[in-house]
């Protein structure tokens, strides 16, 4: 595409389609976008809109397509072609930053992310100049440009906080260090002086805080890793600003608004932050100044409102206090017994009260609520904080403060007794208090893991818990319920079994609750019960135990999906698959209800798929379904296809990315029910498995290859009659993968079941240029995963095709090319294959090539036999080798940056292990002996001699001990 004006006028009018409603007019032109997006210039014609269009609405769009375009395509994959050509991404080097100072704040923002992406792969060595260029902005005084670089420097910088320690690593954040820490500090100084300049002057005080609140942010990330040593010598420049400015009130910055944090609140939580960073990783260089940050963040504490907008610099002063609180030599602060009846009294109880906001957020928003409660998203929520710090002032003052909360905990019980209408936040509060108190460790699989000697909690379960569970209305005081079911699900290991039981018909009650809250919480205690194991790894709650509520629970569980806003629950179900895995064959009678609501919700949700866990446990359920229904009668796989096919024909005619893996997974499971025969239906299908564009996306990989070995498992032979002309589309498919590092064991499975499955006749004329292409790759990179696959190939060739004929291949493409396989691939990387099967497929084939390949005992591939024998036995006894190269550490990891609807294995459509040799060989050791027996027959004396002359004896001894076990001896 040139840099032309008719082309910036097509893209501007299609950037302006792709903003319509109607998808009518928006899909085509996004298709458009999709398909010139490899061409040279489009990146720069993008970058020319934003800067040159007259519309905002077009700059905005444009910034965000490029942002997007970055994303998926800047990062160059290994085997894949580069998708951006290299004097584009030159250009884009040089001329981003200006044009992102330049922009306004609304592009800004998504042009500095692109800058990061591209920092992530390029910085430091292919943009080195990216640092200097930032630095130099910081004279420019203007402090657009001056928050432009520093927002730019947090989004490229920020990943030091959560990245590996490594040499790499280190280098980059030293070269950041060189670079950037002295002008930051100084811009630091800076920034504090003209905010006293300028006291007075809001719209000024808004820039500046806005650039002390990235300036902080910075900080933070360029010392996580570790104290850097110029931190360390600046620390009281530091310091002693950031004391003074959490002291700081400027009447100029406070807001009106209730809700959302204005400026001095984000800088004070991110000061506390940075402090607590300290406090925790560098307390003995910190310790001068730790106890003004206590004294000046209690105050905080005690003096800040309970509105919204103060929830985050809560919390985080309220964490700081907790990561001081459980530092040994920090404790004398807090021994006092004054102290701590205060901090429980003015920071603790205050902060776990049920508020106006968060009942708002339990009724209107309730799936951020669910979110923020259940999956711990909730790091800056009051309340988590509060229940932090009760966590650790525990560790060394359990006692205490048990007692002291008790006696809160009591009174707020009375309370609430005395007018249960009015006074419910209080018994909210007591069992939050009593929740935060009991439990010392928890993990999101188990619930508590250890808890607190000195709470009862089944008395607490049995008095206070299970009356609001069992009152006749599901729908009255619907906070307290989700508090009861909340605590039986937290509380799940500590509470006895009985009152468990007592607890599941209580829980599907609640199923039918109209708040959503509830009715989740319900779906989701109910599915954590149902994966609890008891005595020998068997399930806690057994199908039995279940029996009499079967019907209701699948009752209320789909009729739950009905309720308003719980139409795509991922809890709900998640609970129906796991209801279907616990009851098993109980489920049977209520399959056709099931599979129809099952069916119906796919058709909906495919439609838009938004929710990518519910998508994933529908078709888990799915699955689970035909299993249970097809282990009792395999006859029903019929009806189960005449269910679902209409549906995945849609599915795949529409082209639903998200959904294609998972409709081939359920496809591979259904064909495996059939015996020995594919049905029409499928082989209609065939050779649209075959589309290249099919196999562009890379999560449709392994659901595809299962299938197709789906197919040649059942039907090799009806491919190999009625679709001859499809076996070399099939080979493309395999050369395919097996030119990509990352998938090439992927195409060995393919290859494997075309070896194993096709009748030998149908691929004799394909098999030499197959080597030809496996020897290509070995030359041009050979990593231990291809070797690995290479050798089970090899080995499962000869045991189909027998010893002689793989002999005979290889010395057919070159001559002697068969000892060198064995001699330079064989005998030194064998060890390095693992699995059972994989292994039994090896050694079934090397005893092949032992004991049935005359070459083997009559040319110049004789000395071989004793080292390749010797790796068989080491195969056998030796550990695994599983070393890998250091530069093939990462290649397996595929990395695919952007939205790509990655592979989701379904647990439930999981493949049998399937050994090609299993009905021949049981035990490989006894083969070998008696096969070796067999040639001793066959050349009386040989064997002998040869393993007397060279085998090692701790070899030889194993060997011994096969022949012994396989009741035979060698002549």
């Amino acid at each position: 595409m040139e840099l032309s004006d008719a082309n910036l006028q097509t893209l501007t009018e299609y950037l302006k389609k792709t903003l319509d409603p109607d998808p009518a007019i928006r899909r085509p032109a996004e298709k458009f976008l999709e398909s010139v997006e490899g061409s040279q210039n489009y990146p720069l014609l993008l970058l020319t809109l934003l800067e040159k269009s007259q519309e905002n609405v077009i700059k905005v769009c444009a910034s965000v397509t490029f942002k997007n375009y970055i994303k998926r395509n800047w990062r160059i994959v290994e085997d894949e072609p580069n998708k951006i050509c290299e004097s584009d991404r030159i250009a884009i080097k040089a001329n981003i930053v200006p044009l992102m100072l330049s922009s306004p704040e609304q592009i800004q923002k998504q042009l500095s992310d692109a800058i990061s992406i591209i920092g992530r792969e390029d910085f430091p060595q292919k943009w080195p100049d990216l640092l200097t260029e930032m630095v130099n902005r910081f004279q420019s005084g203007d402090f657009h440009v001056i928050n432009g670089v520093l927002r730019t420097a947090h989004s490229l910088f920020k990943r030091y906080r959560h990245e590996f320690k490594s040499n790499e690593l280190w280098t980059e954040i030293k070269l950041v260090l060189d670079a950037f820490a002295l002008p930051l500090t100084n811009l630091f100084k800076a920034t504090i002086e003209l905010c006293s300049t300028h006291a007075n002057d809001a719209s000024a005080l808004k820039v500046l805080f806005s650039s002390l609140i990235l300036i902080a942010k910075l900080f933070y990330s360029l010392n996580f890793q570790d104290l850097p040593e110029f931190f360390e010598d600046n620390m009281e420049t530091w310091m002693t600003n950031f004391h003074s400015l959490l002291t700081l009130d400027n009447k100029l910055l406070q807001t009106d608004d209730e809700e959302e944090a204005g400026l001095l609140e984000l800088l004070k939580s991110q000061i506390c932050d940075n402090a607590a960073l300290y406090a925790q990783k560098y307390d003995e260089e910190f310790q001068p100044y730790l106890p003004r940050f206590v004294t000046a963040i209690w105050n905080l504490l005690v003096t800040t409102g309970q509105e919204v907008k103060y929830d985050l610099l809560v919390s985080n002063a309220i964490q700081f206090l907790a990561s001081v609180c459980e530092r040994p030599h920090y404790k004398h602060l807090f021994e006092d017994q004054n102290t701590l009846t205060s901090i429980c009294e003015k920071v603790i109880v205050p902060n776990m009260e049920f508020r106006a906001a968060d009942e708002e957020a339990f009724e209107d928003n309730s799936e951020e609520y669910i979110r923020r409660d259940l999956e711990g998203s909730d790091i800056d929520t009051r309340r988590r904080a509060a229940c932090d710090l009760v966590r650790g002032l525990c560790k060394f003052f359990e006692g205490p403060v048990t007692g002291i909360f008790s006696g809160y905990v009591n009174s707020m019980l009375q309370e609430y007794a005395k007018n249960p209408s009015v006074n419910w936040k209080h018994k909210d509060a007591a069992i939050y208090l009593v929740t935060s108190l009991a439990s010392k460790a928890q993990t999101q699989k188990h619930g508590i893991t250890q808890a607190n000697e000195l709470v009862n909690l089944t008395e607490f379960f049995v008095n206070h818990i299970q009356p609001d569970l069992k009152s006749a209305t599901v729908n009255e005081f619907p906070v307290l319920k989700a508090d009861g079911i909340k605590y039986i699900m937290i509380f799940r290991n500590q509470v006895p079994k009985e009152q468990l039981l007592v607890s599941i018909p209580l829980l599907i009650n609640h199923l039918q609750a109209e708040s959503i809250v509830v009715h989740t919480y319900a779906a989701h205690a109910l599915e954590r019960l149902f994966t609890m194991r008891g005595t020998n790894n068997a399930t806690l709650i057994t199908a039995a135990e279940m029996a009499p509520f079967v019907e209701v629970l699948l009752t209320n569980l789909f009729k739950a999906l009905t309720l308003p806003g719980s139409s795509e629950n991922e809890y709900i179900m998640k609970a129906i698959m796991r209801s279907f895995s616990l009851l098993q064959e109980s489920i049977i009678p209520y399959i056709p209800s099931v599979i129809t609501q099952l069916t119906q919700k796919l058709l909906a949700v495919s439609k838009n798929p938004s929710k990518p866990h519910f998508n994933h446990y529908m078709f888990e359920s799915i699955c689970l379904s035909i299993r249970i229904t097809c282990k009792a009668n395999p006859e029903a796989v019929g009806s189960f296809e005449e269910a679902l096919f209409l549906v995945f024909t849609e599915i795949l005619q529409n082209d639903v990315q998200e959904f294609i893996p998972y409709v081939f997974q359920v496809m591979s499971l259904l064909l495996e029910m059939h015996k020995n025969e594919i049905p029409s239906s499928y082989m209609a299908l065939f050779p649209h498995l075959l589309q290249p564009v099919l196999w562009e996306r890379t999560g449709n990989i392994p659901p595809l290859v299962r299938l197709l070995q789906a197919y040649l498992e059942r039907g090799a032979s009806t491919i190999a009659s009625a679709a001859s002309d499809k076996i070399p589309g099939l080979l493309g498919v395999f050369q395919k993968l097996i030119a990509s590092k990352a998938n090439d064991h992927q195409g060995f499975y393919l290859l494997n079941s075309i070896i194993e499955h096709m009748p030998p006749e149908s691929v004799d004329q394909y098999r030499k240029q197959i080597f030809i292409l496996l020897f290509q790759r070995l030359q041009n990179s050979k990593t231990t995963k291809f070797i690995k696959s290479f050798l089970v190939f090899i080995n499962l060739y000869c045991v189909r095709y027998g010893a002689l004929a793989l002999q005979e291949i290889f010395d057919s493409i070159q001559p002697k090319m068969f000892g060198m396989v064995l001699e330079k691939i064989i005998i030194p990387e064998i060890q390095k294959v693992s699995g059972q099967v994989e292994k039994k497929i090896c050694a079934v084939g090397i005893t092949k090539i032992l004991t049935e390949c005359p070459p083997m005992m009559d040319t110049e591939y004789t000395k071989l036999w004793i080292p390749l024998l010797q790796a068989l036995i080491g195969l056998f006894e030796l550990p695994e080798d599983d070393t890998i190269p250091d530069e093939e550490h990462f290649i397996d990891i595929e990395d695919t940056p952007g939205y790509q609807t990655a592979f989701s294995q379904l647990a439930f459509a999981g493949k049998k292990e399937h050994d090609p040799v299993g009905q021949m060989v049981n035990n490989p050791r006894i083969h070998l002996a008696q096969c070796l027996h067999k040639l001793s027959t066959a050349c009386p004396g040989r064997v002998l001699s040869m393993l007397s002359t060279s085998l090692n004896a701790e070899a030889l001894q194993y060997l011994q001990g096969y022949l012994q076990a396989a009741s035979v001896s060698l002549l």
